[in-house]
């Protein structure tokens, strides 16, 4: 059976000769591949499959590496640039030879020693190339996603709107400056939740989690934090939504839901300047 492999990307082959100088792996329809010795594991031997990520030289040769790079084809990473010159922007991605991002695919001109977040692709040419203009790439609509789901997000851009975000690795949707409750960096990666679907089917993100599953655990937590407090805390809903963040990472609009779900079920009093057990 002949091998499937995919250039930029990890695969398993198998060892078919060694040479003094490493050894070579059966590519199927690329060749043989040349694993060079410095990556060559004690106990490589003919026969053996092996787990590589397969480049392109500085010669553009394939060649295989024991090393895992900082980002695959088809994957988003967020890679520091190394050099700019007149063919385009050169990240650094943890392989020998830098990643490029022509001109055409930066969506700002990149500036050397910033980091931006860049898409790994295959070019017309069949290299490894990267691109700023995730867009491009990445869906911006949804098709699977549901209200309340948790996801797993890195963000990769600021706008006036707020913060776009990569989702589960496939789309991109839109943090809303008003669900913004603590400072956000390009590449932070951290869990999130869709807050909805938009009648244009973009997708609306949230970093906290909604509706009454959401306020229900809260209210745990205020309770909890209460009984070890000696039944009273003097975060009300008049406090200010920095110091209810610090507390419980969640919104003054959330917390005061929360106090109200807990005050009708008759669980806390509220008072002027505290809240407290019954």
């Amino acid at each position: 059976m002949t091998e499937s492999v995919n250039v930029g990307q990890i695969n398993t082959l198998k060892v078919i000769k060694e040479v003094e100088f490493g050894l070579y792996l059966d590519g199927g329809d690329l060749g043989e591949i040349l694993l060079p010795k410095r990556y060559v594991p004690n106990n490589a031997q003919v026969g053996k499959r092996l787990e590589v990520f397969i480049h392109l030289d500085s010669k553009d040769r394939l060649l295989a590496t024991t090393d895992t790079p900082l980002a695959s084809v088809g994957e988003v990473a967020f890679l520091k640039v190394t050099d700019v010159n007149r063919t385009g922007a050169f990240l650094d991605w943890g392989m020998p030879k830098d990643l490029l991002v022509p001109f055409a695919e930066q969506r700002v001109p990149m500036e050397k020693g910033r980091a931006y977040c860049v898409y790994v692709y295959m070019d017309n040419s069949d290299r490894i190339a990267a691109s700023s203009k995730l867009s491009l790439f990445l869906k911006e609509t949804n098709d699977n996603f549901k209200s309340g789901q948790p996801v797993k997000l890195m963000v990769v851009s600021r706008s006036n709107m707020g913060y776009t975000a990569l989702i589960d690795g496939t789309h991109l949707g839109l943090i809303h400056n008003s669900d913004i409750l603590q400072p956000l960096r390009m590449g932070q990666k951290m869990q999130g939740y869709i807050k909805g679907i938009r009648p244009d089917l973009k997708i609306n993100l949230t970093l906290q989690k909604q509706g009454k599953e959401a306020r229900d655990e809260l209210g745990e937590m205020i309770l909890a934090v209460l009984e070890m407090n000696g039944g009273k805390s003097e975060l009300t809903d008049k406090s200010t939504p920095e110091e209810i963040f610090a507390q419980y990472r969640v919104s003054k609009a959330s917390y005061k839901k929360a106090l109200g779900q807990l005050y009708k079920a008759r669980k806390i009093n509220i008072q002027p300047g505290f809240i407290s057990l019954p």
